[in-house]
């Protein structure tokens, strides 16, 4: 398995995708395969790759270096596999049967939301994959037809799994939300801070929206920094920045509702990772939540607003979104997704 994006200082949904695959794997057991792990060299000692306890093949090379490489058709995967699965679009040559995962083509669907060069990647990576012929992976219907129109083969569809957060830590919660003045009900927004979140169009809604909130709660937003221009905050929106998954999984059981307003998603990993805490969601339409959330038009402001207003005052909606999220989640499993990326594997062989 090809995991590039875990050396990336921010390994965003990708990452998540690539440690939810391999804890999905391992929890096949002896059902499963054998994996070993394919990367540049390690920027740190102790390797956290070596966290996950698998064979490393490691080249030794730093991450640009390496990409630039594959990217140009040279150093081809490792030898000596039934097959190598990437779990990006950052993959190398392969040397027999190959599968990639693509999550999105939102730099088509959206391209002012990305920078040029970002744009100029993306394609140049989609084309390859599309020439070699490797085995294309997409974790929604959605995605696999933006992939059907850009002229790839036959895509398997292979939804991701939500229940990878570990179990919460209640006291780092604590401590954050003390720091941040938290002291009773609050939105969460979660994902990072770039363009295409459409957090600018999320912060004026909820400026709207908040003084006709049972009360003055402020909207905690969590996430690293991405690119794109500096957003104002506007009053009660709280920058609580990169949190761990611990404190993340105890803030989905604190807040009245999670607010994620992309203006397109390839799959959409918060709104499930909060429906399997229980919390209900607020959300532009996306491949994951399949009708469970509180849906909006991502460029409706007014409409974002009358959303987040419906609810925290709505105690019968709320329930109803809750136990309408829980059913969703309880679906997406990463032991599931591992038994139906096996099987595609299988069939490459």
């Amino acid at each position: 398995m090809v995991v590039e994006q875990l050396r990336r200082p921010v390994p965003g949904g990708v990452g998540t995708y690539a440690r939810g695959l391999l804890a999905g794997l391992a929890r096949l057991g002896p059902e499963g395969p054998e994996v070993a792990l394919h990367a540049s060299r390690p920027t740190s000692s102790p390797d956290p790759l070596r966290a996950f306890g698998l064979p490393l093949r490691l080249r030794p090379l730093p991450g640009r270096a390496l990409t630039g490489l594959w990217e140009r058709g040279l150093l081809p995967a490792p030898a000596g596999y039934d097959v190598v699965h990437s779990t990006s679009m950052a993959f190398p040559p392969p040397r027999g049967p190959a599968t990639v995962m693509i999550h999105d083509l939102t730099w088509r669907a959206v391209p002012e939301a990305f920078p040029a060069r970002g744009r100029r990647w993306h394609e140049a990576a989609l084309g390859r994959a599309i020439r070699t012929g490797v085995g294309l992976v997409a974790p929604s219907q959605a995605t696999a037809a933006a992939l059907a129109a850009a002229g790839a083969g036959p895509v398997t569809v292979i939804e991701e799994g939500c229940d990878h957060l570990p179990p919460p830590d209640q006291a780092g919660a604590d401590a954050l939300l003390a720091r941040l003045g938290v002291d009773g009900p609050f939105f969460l927004s979660v994902g990072t801070q770039e363009p295409r979140k459409n957090l600018a169009r999320l912060f004026e809604a909820f400026g709207r929206a908040r003084p006709r909130l049972p009360g003055p709660w402020p909207l905690v937003v969590v996430g690293p920094s991405g690119w794109g221009p500096e957003l104002t905050a506007g009053p009660g929106v709280l920058a609580a920045g990169a949190v761990s998954d611990a404190v993340l999984a105890a803030l989905y059981r604190r807040a009245r509702a999670l607010a994620y307003v992309p203006l397109v998603e390839g799959f959409g990993l918060p709104p499930v990772e909060a429906m399997h805490a229980g919390l209900p969601v607020v959300a532009s339409p996306m491949p994951s939540t399949g009708g469970a959330a509180l849906e909006v038009d991502p460029l409706d402001v007014e409409g974002i607003a009358r959303a987040l207003e419906e609810v925290a005052g709505d105690d019968a909606r709320h329930a109803a979104l809750a136990d309408a999220g829980a059913r969703r989640a309880a679906g997406l499993t990463w032991e599931g997704a591992a038994r139906r990326h096996v099987e595609l594997w299988r069939s490459r062989c």
